[in-house]
């Protein structure tokens, strides 16, 4: 199934955009692990809708509903299912646009795989909103991680081609992680972010979006986890953040910019430190190396398109009878989906570095 990601841990989410409900089934989850359930919506809260001024005016109150796999506050190791209610929705906005292909949404595409029969209120299962069950297996996966003192963390790196300081790919910490979470808007330097917020209400007053760049790293993910070829940890990262919607481009430590460099500027060489351990002096591998983390903290910048759900009147078809149209969108978008894709990005790594430290000895 299309909406199963299946490794050592597997995880299904279901339902749709404007259903009854959402919701997540993981299996394959360590027994015996805590589940700080405040913590787990204070990780939930950041992707919810409403949080801060530059997003959808949709509310909802995102409250996982644990129906099983989670007993007298600890994992049970059994499927780990939660359901999140939709108790906000304007299936109305949606009821002339149920034929009219979306510019830049899987409306047209969507209705071709499924033969017409998709749901298409709120953009149905491609929806944005299937985001809340992926963040709810992140958060576990995260307090998991995190009694290990593996920390994942995440910030807005550019908005529109306004940039945010850089995490330091060698030097980052926990508490320069933590210092992030508690931010309603993730920028590293405030006065980046205003000037985004400005930008993001700019493109709204226009009846447009603007799109953007998450920035994310892992700090303390000991050396030798992964496997070469085909389930590295690029890989499985990989496979989970393009299962977010609207990412259109991931890279790792230099990414791209690797091409434009000498092979004597891209190596990182290699050093025992003070403390004895193996680190190198930079970290343009993003700390990994042939699909296995070298001990360094693993960096990654993943690219969001703008919201394809823009006020502004488009060109379109109505694709179920075959003729021309022009659509102009309404109900309540995001005019920028990159502040609130932050934590999803975080959820994504903290399952895939989960799924592999359960090969880590005395993990």
């Amino acid at each position: 199934m299309s909406s199963t990601w299946s490794n050592r841990i597997s995880f299904s989410v279901f339902g749709e955009s404007h259903g009854p409900a959402i919701g997540v089934c993981i299996d394959n989850m360590p027994p015996g692990e805590s589940i700080d359930m405040d913590k787990l919506m204070q990780f939930m809260a950041r992707r919810a809708p409403g949080r801060d001024q530059t997003a959808t005016q949709r509310r909802e109150k995102d409250m996982p509903q644990i129906m099983s796999g989670y007993f007298n506050g600890k994992t049970t190791g059994t499927p780990l299912c939660a359901f999140i209610a939709n108790s906000d929705q304007h299936s109305a906005d949606y009821l002339k646009l149920s034929k009219l292909a979306r510019p830049g949404h899987a409306d047209y595409t969507g209705a071709l795989r499924y033969r017409g029969f998709s749901d298409p209120r709120g953009g149905g299962h491609f929806s944005g909103r299937l985001t809340a069950p992926l963040c709810f297996a992140g958060a576990v996966a995260g307090q998991i991680l995190e009694r290990r003192g593996i920390y994942v963390g995440a910030h807005i790196a550019e908005i529109h081609k306004i940039k945010d300081e850089s995490f330091d790919p060698i030097r980052t910490t926990r508490d320069d992680i933590i210092t992030l979470r508690g931010k309603s808007f993730p920028t590293i330097s405030e006065r980046r972010g205003r000037m985004m917020i400005n930008d993001i209400k700019k493109a709204k007053e226009a009846e447009d979006s603007v799109g953007g760049v998450v920035e994310c790293i892992a700090v303390n993910v000991p050396a030798g986890v992964g496997s070469p070829i085909f389930d590295g940890l690029e890989n499985s990262i990989a496979q989970l953040i393009f299962g977010i919607p609207a990412v259109k481009g991931l890279e790792f430590g230099a990414g791209f910019n690797a091409a434009k460099m000498l092979g004597s500027e891209n190596n990182d060489e290699f050093y025992v430190n003070e403390q004895g351990h193996v680190v190198t002096r930079t970290n343009f591998h993003g700390g990994i190396l042939g699909g296995i983390s070298s001990g360094m903290p693993i960096t990654l910048r993943v690219a969001f398109k703008p919201t394809p759900s823009i006020a502004r009147p488009q060109d379109t078809v109505d694709y179920s009878a075959m003729k021309n149209e022009t659509i102009a969108i309404k109900g309540r978008h995001d005019p920028c989906v990159v502040p609130r894709a932050v934590p999803c990005v975080e959820a994504a790594v903290n399952i895939a570095l989960l799924n592999h430290m359960l090969d880590y000895p005395n993990f």
